[in-house]
């Protein structure tokens, strides 16, 4: 499928470029995370995570390692370099959310949101006028027993 401005293709992967993906279309949700279990599974003061359906992500080369973080979540990332790649959640259904140091192409997403903001860091000091969410941003189907990183 060539690449368009209506439906662009976007590539990614992890550091050591094992796992590799091809991603179709805009995502439909990009948002910060302040978590506490994403701020210690991912490394760093927060993260961004970028959804997409999982019919839309192809994988070109290799298959991340998953670990169940808790009841329903899965969390994919790298045996070989340690990147963390992506985030599943029984509660999200078709949904998949990838960070947004795994894309080639990282400046082409803007942040729409703050989920778990009231955790954030408190030298993190973020004025963008983004809407702050106290827990998460998208809706669940059911509900997981422990924080939901998006």
């Amino acid at each position: 499928m060539p690449n368009s401005p209506e439906r662009p293709v976007y590539e990614g992967s992890c550091f050591c470029g094992h796992n590799r993906f091809r991603f179709r279309g805009r995502p439909f949700w990009i948002t910060y995370d302040h978590d506490d279990d994403c701020r210690k599974a991912i490394g760093a003061p927060l993260v961004v995570w970028i959804g997409y359906p999982v019919k839309d992500v192809e994988l070109l080369a290799g298959g991340p390692a998953v670990y169940r973080s808790s009841p329903g979540v899965r969390r994919h990332f790298c045996d070989r370099c340690g990147t963390s790649i992506a985030y599943e959640d029984d509660g999200l259904p078709g949904e998949i959310y990838y960070t947004i140091g795994v894309f080639d192409e990282p400046e082409a997403f803007a942040p729409e949101a703050h989920a778990y903001y009231p955790e954030r860091l408190p030298w993190l000091k973020m004025q963008d006028g983004l809407p702050q969410y106290p827990a998460h941003t998208r809706p669940r189907v059911v509900k997981a027993q422990k924080h939901s990183c998006d």
